[in-house]
């Protein structure tokens, strides 16, 4: 599959972290998802139908992100995953980036984030 659909940048806050604090306080969390969709009748016809609706992958990431919380980013990506695979049967496979902004690591850097890749089956 070489046809993809970009969400950039996706930012919620959520209650995420391994530490109490962050399941009080919450922090901002980015999410960047790249979907294998096959886009050739979408591209064909222009008809939403034969895509992914943009805003609908965006609400549903945004349901898992601000909703229950998780320990580990690990889990959240595993959850928008699933999610979207569920939801989304034109989606072949995705790949999902969460990344954690501030975490409470004692140093400087930019920020900590994981990356998964999931397919349908």
């Amino acid at each position: 599959m070489t046809d993809k659909i970009h969400l950039n940048g996706l930012m919620f806050y959520g209650y995420h972290g391994a530490i109490k604090e962050e399941n009080v306080l919450g922090q901002r969390f980015v999410v960047d998802l790249e979907l294998d969709v096959d886009l050739s009748k979408a591209g064909r016809n222009d008809a939403l139908d034969a895509s992914v609706h943009y805003g609908e992958v965006y609400d549903e990431t945004k349901h898992i992100v601000e909703g229950k919380p998780y320990q580990l980013i690990e889990a959240v990506a595993e959850a928008v995953s699933t999610a979207l695979l569920t939801r989304f049967l034109k989606i072949e496979s995705l790949t999902v980036k969460v990344t954690k902004p501030n975490p409470p690591i004692n140093g400087i850097y930019d920020s900590v984030a994981v990356s998964i890749y999931r397919k349908r089956g």
